[in-house]
């Protein structure tokens, strides 16, 4: 069974040059596609456009970046770099 993505979730990259990083969903663009950042090299104002098969979804959401994302409140690429750390380390 494939686990749903939505907005915060956590997403590890299986192709292209960011292969092997962690990411978090910060757009659903199409059925085909989302935009991932990691607060990082993949800023929130420069969200990467990826393709879902290039993706595996961890099943985790980390609810406070989702919940800002959804809401329109200011987030920040530190917040993102720290929700992922312990991802990336």
């Amino acid at each position: 069974m494939e686990k749903a993505i939505t907005i915060g979730s956590v997403v590890y990259s299986r192709a292209g040059r960011d292969e092997g990083r962690y990411y978090i969903v910060t757009e659903i663009v199409s059925d085909g596609f989302v935009r991932i950042v990691d607060g990082d090299v993949r800023r929130l104002d420069k969200a990467k456009l990826k393709k879902l098969k290039h993706v595996k979804v961890t099943g985790d959401v980390i609810e406070s970046v989702a919940g800002k994302i959804k809401t329109g409140a200011v987030i920040y690429d530190s917040e993102i770099r720290e929700a992922l750390r312990r991802y990336n380390s």
